[in-house]
């Protein structure tokens, strides 16, 4: 098991390279991107990506909305995966809220199934995202992503900390996630895994934006379409909607993943 002095080291480590990056590839918003910052990207669409779970779940961004709460809910089927479950499935149900002006909490309950098992709970998930620099004060907006699940069935958790960015370009706004995760426990083995994943986003209008996602893997890559928007209720209400479908890369990779997603935000 991780001591102390490892989780620490671990949370840190993400935090650590955002901050030492930020001023060398993040400069005032009237400025162009820095060769810096260009080659990082370039560097980060080469890396590897999450192993376990399913190969696409979704595109996290950079920002806390100070005193919002949200009920959430997303689901991830996908089919035809080399050693993987045929029509494997995985829901999140979930509640968030933010603390403070720059830090979001949230808890998950994970549901899996696929052709050969029936629906069923099989972990519970904490999850906090910090937002690290404020909207537009740099080049691009940076934030920091940390989690951590168990198995309710068996000795086995995962632990998860990562880098977000977020780059507005007139009506476009490209995203990119970066995670690294350490599975340990008698139930599973202890492994180093890591997560990539892309998404340009146009903003057509509030209740619709068409978005391209990438997701890539050590087990698998995948690119496809993505819609999603908001609809307002009013003051600090609205639905978050998402749908996706996305299109295996290689022998590896599910050959189709189907995304949706839901977020009720007060």
């Amino acid at each position: 098991m991780l001591q102390p002095p490892a989780l620490e080291k671990f949370f840190k480590f993400p935090l650590h390279i955002a901050r030492q990056f930020l001023s060398l590839l993040c400069h005032k918003r009237s400025g162009s991107p820095s060769a810096g910052a260009i080659a990082l990207m370039l560097c980060l669409s080469g890396s590897p990506a999450l192993a376990g779970g399913l190969l696409v779940d979704k595109v996290y961004h950079p920002y806390v909305e100070a005193l919002e709460q949200e009920l959430g809910w997303r689901a991830t089927w996908q089919d035809h995966q080399r050693d993987e479950a045929d029509r494997a499935q995985r829901q999140h149900a979930s509640y968030g809220r933010a603390f403070g002006e720059r830090w979001f909490g949230e808890l998950n309950v994970i549901s899996a199934q696929s052709a050969s098992q029936s629906l069923a709970i099989e972990a519970v998930e904490l999850e906090a995202i910090h937002q690290l620099t404020e909207q537009g004060e740099y080049w691009a907006d940076w934030g920091l992503l940390l989690e951590l699940e168990k198995d309710i069935h068996e000795d086995a958790w995962e632990l998860a900390s990562g880098i977000l960015v977020e780059k507005e370009l007139g009506q476009w706004s490209l995203a990119a996630n970066l995670i690294v995760s350490r599975e340990w426990g008698s139930d599973t083995d202890s492994e180093l895994e890591s997560e990539f994943a892309l998404q340009a986003r146009y903003r057509y209008a509030r209740h619709i934006e068409p978005a391209l996602e990438f997701y890539g893997a050590e087990d698998g890559r995948a690119l496809g379409p993505a819609l999603m928007g908001d609809i307002r209720f009013g003051m600090r209400r609205a639905l978050h909607w998402e749908l996706g479908l996305l299109f295996g890369l290689d022998h590896d990779s599910p050959d189709n993943s189907l995304r949706a997603g839901i977020e009720y935000g007060f």
